[in-house]
């Protein structure tokens, strides 16, 4: 790994630190040592042998399990997915004007890997679901500290996606257990959602008839267009973030990368909005209204980035090469203006790299 693949983003501890996407193989799997970090509070020391898992709320039997009584009693599923912080691709955002607070994530708050653990869906079925659930809460235990209480992160999603296949309590990441940094000994893993609803060092459940109260889901992770004067980091008026949006990133050619005139290979990844099937990928030039169709490459997963790769022809001088992605639902906007909210989340403009071709 080069020094230049690595940004440490917030304090001594390595709570917040990224890395580029693609490797010095041109891999974009995610070794785990490599997997980006985002922790609101040091991860805690969690002793698996005295560890249990929660389950309560709108049940019908309550449920407290071990590590092992989790692993024995349910199935292995393992699922090759891609987590994306809310913030990827923020300090593009940051151009436009300050985003105070917020960590000037680039394109390397993503990562994706092989899950291994067990079905939510069956360890709530287990405790039979209450037909007036509408929600499913996960907290963790790290302990976060605002506005002078202490806390464990969470956040929660819907029913109709916490009892879908797809979802996960993870044990692993690519067939070891997860590191501590990552949510050992069990995370959620949510694939399709924002990465802050696959919560870490899990312990609680709770199925709900509303979302949970959590402060990262009732207070952070939403989208405001429109700042509170009182208060600019308030966004608790905003809309709640779910499903991540779609997206096409540009990794190789290097932000202001020089590069031989002529044809001139471009890869990246993408992904629907959700995880929909995508479309199509096109490159383009700023200026120009050909665009090139990108080949979409295999991904072992409805749920992984999809790796795509083109070649462009690029003229002598400085250009910029332009990404956007199609999917069902449309088109990434082409304005990056039209993306801006009060916290930098969930920038889906087409992604653009500024080169010089000589």
């Amino acid at each position: 790994m080069n020094d230049t693949d690595v940004q440490h983003y917030y304090d001594p501890e390595g709570l917040n630190v990224g890395t580029w996407p693609l490797d010095h193989t041109g891999a974009l799997s995610t070794p785990p040592g490599r997997f980006f970090k985002r922790n609101h509070a040091v991860p805690p020391r969690i002793d698996p042998d005295t560890w249990c898992l929660e389950v309560g709320g709108l049940v019908n039997h309550a449920a407290a399990y071990s590590l092992t009584d989790l692993t024995t009693r349910f199935a292995r599923r393992d699922i090759e997915a891609t987590l994306i912080c809310a913030g990827l691709r923020r300090a593009e955002l940051l151009e436009l004007g300050p985003l105070p607070g917020e960590l000037p994530w680039s394109l390397d708050a993503a990562s994706n890997g092989r899950w291994g653990g067990v079905s939510l869906a069956e360890v709530l079925r287990a405790s039979g679901v209450a037909d007036t659930a509408q929600h499913v809460e996960f907290v963790g235990l790290d302990r976060v500290e605002r506005h002078g209480q202490h806390f464990g992160f969470g956040g929660s999603i819907e029913i109709e996606k916490a009892l879908s296949a797809e979802v996960l309590l993870a044990t692993h990441l690519n067939d070891e257990p997860l590191p501590r940094e990552h949510g050992f000994p069990l995370r959620a893993i949510v694939p399709g959602w924002i990465g802050a609803r696959s919560v870490k060092w899990l312990s609680r459940i709770t199925v709900l008839p509303q979302p949970s109260t959590n402060y990262f889901q009732a207070q952070a992770y939403r989208i405001q267009k429109a700042m509170n004067p009182a208060d600019p980091r308030d966004v608790s008026a905003g809309e709640a973030m779910g499903e991540i949006p779609l997206n096409a990133l540009i990794l190789e050619p290097r932000p202001n990368a020089i590069v031989a005139a002529g044809p001139v290979h471009i890869r990246g990844w993408a992904i629907g909005s959700g995880c929909q099937p995508l479309t199509a990928v096109e490159v383009g030039l700023s200026g120009t209204s050909s665009w090139v169709r990108a080949e979409l490459l295999t991904t072992p997963s409805r749920w992984a980035w999809r790796p795509w790769e083109a070649v462009v022809s690029l003229p002598p001088g400085t250009q910029t090469l332009i990404a956007r992605a199609v999917d069902p639902t449309g088109m990434m906007p082409a304005d990056i203006q039209a993306t801006w909210n009060v916290k930098g989340y969930g920038n889906n403009a087409w992604h653009r790299v500024l080169v010089t071709a000589n």
